[in-house]
């Protein structure tokens, strides 16, 4: 499949809670440098130059965020900037924004607005994997912790600890994937469409498109992602955004 920029869509979700972050806000109108997440994950979008349209889930019936993608749109005419209701699950509201970016698109890509500070390169890394050929793309970074699976401590052990080791996870070929996932459209919405077969517990557990795309016996692609795509979930994950928002900064030479 062969993709040029203006056959590229990207659908932002931007329709969590945001409930452990403790703002009483949805998490993309989190303030993070003093503007909303949503700002700075769209302003990686735009920064990528992929996108010929870019629809934006949010949580039903908001206004705020509504607004703030009202005015990239203003300020880019030269992408379609759109909006729609999010749904009770990132299924949802990912099923949804296909939909807002109508006909048309050769690929999608699909990024968590809380994995704002994206480098604008891994969505070009993503694009142009789409562009020569995959059908499926995540990006994605190796794993450097030691990873242990558990199982319930029974008996005596588990007045010492409800769980014990089962064993330890060869982490070589672990990887931990990111946004923005990049996929063929039309096996995107077939992918999507399987959903209506599967009961509410079993779509609870598609946590991400590429897992669609597994069940569904497409190769899914992986290219480097990055350290700076973080995903904003915690306070912690706040601060450090923060942080990695301030190095970006030019550093101010005074004069004396």
């Amino acid at each position: 499949m062969g993709t040029a920029q203006a056959s590229v869509g990207v659908i932002v979700v931007a329709a969590g809670s945001g409930t452990r972050l403790g703002y009483g806000l949805p998490k993309a109108q989190v303030p993070l440098a003093g503007e909303p997440i949503l700002a700075h994950a769209l302003r990686g979008v735009l920064a990528a130059g992929v996108a010929a349209r870019i629809c934006v889930a949010v949580p039903a019936g908001d206004t705020v965020l509504r607004k703030l993608c009202a005015g990239f749109a203003a300020q880019h005419p030269d992408v379609v900037i759109s909006t729609v209701d999010g749904g009770a699950s990132r299924a949802a509201s990912v099923a949804a924004a296909l939909r807002g970016l109508g006909d048309g698109v050769d690929a999608v890509l699909v990024h968590d607005a809380a994995r704002a500070l994206t480098p604008p390169e891994v969505f070009q890394r993503v694009a142009a994997a789409l562009a020569a050929g995959a059908r499926a793309v995540v990006p994605a970074v190796a794993v450097v912790d030691t990873i242990k699976t558990a199982r319930p401590s029974t008996g005596a052990e588990a007045d010492i600890a409800p769980e014990k080791v089962a064993a330890t996870v060869d982490r070589a070929h672990l990887r931990a994937v990111q946004t923005p996932q990049g996929f063929d459209a039309a096996a995107l919405a077939r992918a999507h469409e399987s959903l209506a077969g599967l009961g509410p517990g079993e779509a609870d557990g598609i946590t991400d498109e590429a897992l669609l795309m597994e069940r569904g016996g497409v190769d899914v692609m992986l290219v480097p992602g990055s350290a700076q795509a973080l995903k904003i979930t915690t306070q912690l994950d706040l601060a450090v955004a923060e942080a990695l928002l301030a190095a970006r900064q030019p550093r101010r030479i005074m004069e004396g």
